[in-house]
């Protein structure tokens, strides 16, 4: 599958309409960034049943501030609209499928349960 370019116009509907997401926050002048391209494109390229996309934190300021992205590159994980993931730095290619396999693992059901109830008790 091809990696996406995310932007404000593009970014909600994707996170909506797919249950798991792969984001890649980066910047063209970042050399961690372009390294990191290859190994984020390959995985890609082996987990077709997932969106990677990637959001260029130059042009999309107003979604890198809204995440708090410090830091780049900056990967991180939606699973049925929740982050499971958030993490600074690059990685190499068996670091991110050990990602993608935890992330892939996670019990979604007890995730959303735990987020009801911390959100019932501050109501």
């Amino acid at each position: 599958m091809a990696v996406l370019e995310l932007t404000k116009d593009n970014f909600e509907d994707t996170i909506l309409n797919n249950d798991f997401i792969v984001l890649d926050f980066w910047a063209p002048w970042c050399g961690p960034c372009r390294a990191f391209a290859p190994t984020f494109l390959a995985a890609s390229e082996k987990h077709p049943d997932v969106v990677f996309a990637k959001i260029n934190t130059e042009v999309e300021q107003e979604l890198a501030a809204n995440f708090q992205i410090r830091s780049i590159p900056t990967l991180m994980i939606f699973r049925e609209k929740v982050i499971i993931f958030s993490q600074p730095g690059s990685m190499p290619a068996h670091a991110l499928d050990e990602v993608l396999a935890s992330a892939r693992e996670l019990d979604m059901a007890e995730v959303h349960r735990e987020i009801a109830e911390e959100q019932a008790g501050k109501a």
